[in-house]
């Protein structure tokens, strides 16, 4: 693997000097623009912090209140690392050891291949800084020579958080798909429940205590002149590490997931059969895609939210005294939702313990719906109680602390209403999923198909409309009196309704994580062949003392998967949801820069004004692009992986499949998710320099488009793949048809529904994110550019960026394209 890996570095090496090569051209070009002018001040490198310590909270200034907050980050990384600890030291018999830490250390060599990558791809990133704030925007009155590595190490610290939290997720699921195999064996259901739940939990709780200690250390110990530019350069690079690991796990594992299993279908071959060396790739896709995309996902969506909330205090409320109050008040909120997600763990698990510690039998997906929804209850009742302690009195306005509590509280029943809608389309239960199976069992897998893409079209009508229905229910109580503390009071409850989205973020990110885990334990209790040692059973009776049923032990792993399946499905409108919500705030603070406060130009934000017109049809071009290109990634990636495993797979006189061939799919996979991911973020990002320098008001209205658009196309995806994917099991663990044409209908419509649910939908929403975050620095580089120089230069600038762009747009499919033989083919 390291040779191919090796190839692939030097390959986007190459590629990535030639493109810095023509971007250097342009940005000279911009660079002379301004080599002569003393810029004004302004944009991100003006936002200023105010003195916390200026205002009193019961009695304890700001500063020293929000000091007591690193105590409870310290708590909940202290609780992060105790559960990790006992999942490595539950019991598991060596057989499932071997297989977790085999899947281990095929994670761990794509993740410092994936590690080098994002170097390459961060110093995109740092010319644009370098240029902006080196030149464009110095932070005022401070010495380029401090600023400039100052900002420059904050976005390398956001990319670290992301990668780091994903790194540590793999580590915690493998840890836990091993032992949660092994606690299958006593035949009971709720250890299989435990195990991956608390995997969950301490990825959650260590991904949310590290970001909230990292942001609280800028918030505190940088100066204020320093610390808007320094929460600028964070979020873009975590955004950044989010995108890059997102995109390439997401092709890496529905590329590994489709050679697996097509030969279920090919040589009539059961789930996860050891012989098959697309299992051992399946299984690190499951942890690349599942567990280290969500992972950073989550990361980035709770930085850059909060990135957007800090930003609008500074730009969109005058009284320095509210921005002290707000500013304390949300990092508040956010350390008491870290201790309420804590806490309605422990109640759940107590209530879960007492149901089904001894049952035989038990719905699995019964106590990850009743956490959900305990969280939620209570994180809204510490919020109004929390919020009546910190800002009773607002801008002179006692009532504000309730409005503001049920504002966010729209968010955080956000976070339990969408789980529930979807799990109408996408559950084992749901008559949505039983509809595929049905139409599957008539018409094969084109009927089946079709039933998935009903589940998801309906899936969006309602999600939309719930999502209208609470951020209007936002709006409605924003205009009773916010608006005297600031502008465009509106658009800061829709921020805080996204805040209130990641209120259950521990929990959010624990219910997602419980998929990969149970998908592996299923993979790992197949690929051990423990059924096949000699005297086994005698062997955990003496060392274990437990009587073994393999088959029951094999359908409660299947059972739990079905589980899985949907509790996955739900983390994913809930974080793009967030993406599309807090985006809103973000776009606001762009646009009150290029009104200055919103006193010029806002006639320009109008369907009347042609550019915004058309910036909103551009954005629907390039989510339709992104889409395209990144499941087209997978296909090509599927095809050379299903080539090459069927040309390798022995099923005569072995029991299990090569480590070397296994190895070699893994290359296959590897090498083709990082030449997709390295085509799309090439193409967005000059993309995102392009539009911002033909018209800033056509760039608004593209990322409204890519917003709207986004939301939508990652729905309509998200469900209709989990909904095929629930199908598939239906067929497999309640009809217990594996191996009909039923069951091959099923698994092709899986098949199509993988690159839907796991690669384009939930990509979407850091590509969202990174786009709106960067187009901050975009569009203040091309509006300052055409002041100085006139529009000339800019739109030549424009057009040389989207040439680009585009030509990447091109090598995303032709340069991608399946060939046959010995690799010809036209392109």
């Amino acid at each position: 693997m390291r040779n191919v890996s090796t190839n692939v570095i030097a390959a986007a090496r190459r590629a990535t000097a030639r493109c810095l090569a023509a971007a250097s051209l342009f940005a000279l070009s911009a660079l002379s623009a301004f080599a002569h002018t003393a810029p004004a001040p302004g944009g991100e490198a003006a936002l200023k912090l105010p003195d916390l310590s200026s205002v009193q909270f019961m009695g304890v200034d700001g500063h020293r209140l929000l000091l007591w907050g690193i105590l409870f980050c310290v708590f909940g990384l202290g609780f992060g690392l105790f559960i990790y600890t006992r999942l490595k030291n539950l019991p598991v018999h060596r057989s499932m050891r071997e297989i977790s830490e085999l899947i281990y250390e095929t994670c761990k060599t794509y993740l410092i291949t994936q590690g080098k990558f994002l170097l390459l791809l961060w110093v995109f990133i740092a010319v644009v800084i370098v240029l902006y704030f080196g030149v464009l925007a110095p932070v005022p009155d401070k010495p380029i020579s401090t600023t400039l590595p100052v900002i420059l190490l904050f976005s390398l610290v956001g990319i670290a958080g992301s990668y780091g939290v994903a790194w540590f997720g793999i580590r915690v699921n493998t840890f836990a798909n091993s032992r949660t195999a092994f606690a299958g064996l006593r035949g009971k259901p709720y250890p299989i429940y435990h195990i991956p739940l608390e995997a969950g939990m301490s990825i959650g709780m260590m991904l949310i205590s590290v970001e909230l200690l990292m942001m609280l250390f800028i918030l505190l110990f940088i100066p204020g002149d320093y610390a808007g530019p320094c929460f600028i350069g964070f979020a873009i690079g975590e955004s950044l590490g989010a995108a890059a690991l997102r995109i390439a796990g997401g092709i890496f594992t529905k590329i590994a997931d489709i050679g697996s299993d097509l030969m279920k279908i090919v040589f009539k071959i059961k789930e996860d059969d050891a012989r098959n060396p697309g299992v051992i790739a399946d299984c690190t896709g499951d942890n690349a895609g599942d567990s280290v995309g969500p992972s950073a996902d989550g990361f980035e969506t709770y930085g850059v939210t909060g990135v957007a909330l800090i930003t609008f205090i500074l730009l969109g409320v005058k009284s320095q005294t509210v921005q002290v109050q707000l500013l304390v008040w949300i990092f508040v909120m956010r350390i008491v939702m870290l201790i309420a997600s804590a806490a309605a763990y422990f109640i759940n698990g107590a209530i879960a313990r007492a149901r089904f510690g001894n049952a035989d039998r038990m719905n699995f997906e019964s106590p990850l719906t009743s956490l959900v929804w305990i969280t939620s209850f209570v994180s809204i009742a510490f919020t109004y109680f929390v919020s009546s302690l910190i800002i009773p009195d607002l801008g002179g306005d006692p009532t504000q602390w309730w409005k503001l509590a049920t504002i966010i509280s729209c968010g955080t029943l956000a976070g339990a209403v969408i789980p529930e809608l979807v799990k109408v389309f996408t559950s084992t239960e749901s008559r949505h999923v039983r509809e595929v199976v049905t139409s599957a069992q008539v018409g094969g897998a084109s009927l089946g198909i079709l039933s998935g893409f009903v589940a998801g079209n309906f899936s969006g009508y309602y999600l939309g409309l719930s999502m209208v229905l609470l951020m209007s229910t936002g709006y409605i109580v924003s205009t009773y009196g916010l608006a005297s503390l600031m502008i465009a009071a509106p658009v800061f409850a829709f921020g805080l309704v996204a805040f209130g989205f990641l209120g259950m973020g521990p929990v959010t990110i624990a219910v997602d994580s419980y998929g990969p885990v149970t998908d592996n334990a299923q993979s790992v209790f197949e690929l051990s062949l423990i059924e096949q040692i000699p005297n086994i059973k005698s062997e955990l009776k003496r060392d274990f003392n437990m009587d073994v049923d393999f088959e029951r032990a094999k359908h409660l792993l299947e059972e739990n998967d079905g589980a899985g399946n949907t509790f996955k499905a739900t983390a994913k409108p809930v974080l793009i949801g967030t993406a599309v919500v807090g985006a809103t705030t973000m776009i606001f603070s762009i646009i009150m820069s290029l009104t200055h406060g919103l006193t010029e130009s806002v006639d320009k934000l109008s369907l009347l004004h042609a550019p915004f017109v058309l910036g909103l049809i551009t954005g629907g071009a390039m989510i339709y692009w992104f889409t395209g290109a990144s499941t087209q990634a997978v296909t090509t990636g599927a095809y050379r992986a299903v080539e090459f495993i069927k040309a390798n797979i022995k099923l005569e006189g072995v029991d299990k499949a090569s480590v070397e061939d296994s190895k070699k799919v893994v290359e296959i996979c590897t090498k083709y998710a990082q030449k997709g991911m390295f085509n799309i973020f090439i193409a967005v990002f000059f993309a995102t320099l392009a539009f911002a320098f033909v018209e800033p008001f056509y760039f608004i209205g593209y990322l409204i488009s890519i917003a709207i658009f986004g939301l939508y196309q990652a729905i309509f995806m998200a469900n209709a793949g989990a909904a095929w994917d629930n199908a598939k099991k239906i067929v497999e663990v309640e009809l217990k048809q594996k191996g009909t044409p039923l069951h091959d209908a099923t698994v092709i419509g899986d098949t199509v529904g993988d690159p839907f649910k796991d690669t384009s939908s939930v990509a979407l929403n850091p590509i969202i994110k990174f786009t709106t975050l960067f187009g901050l620095l975009a569009v203040s580089l091309a509006v300052s550019l055409t002041a100085e120089k006139g529009a000339t230069l800019a739109h030549f600038l424009a057009a040389a960026f989207f040439a680009v762009s585009f030509v990447f747009v091109y090598r995303s499919f032709y340069s991608m394209r399946i060939r046959t033989g010995s690799g010809s083919g036209s392109n």
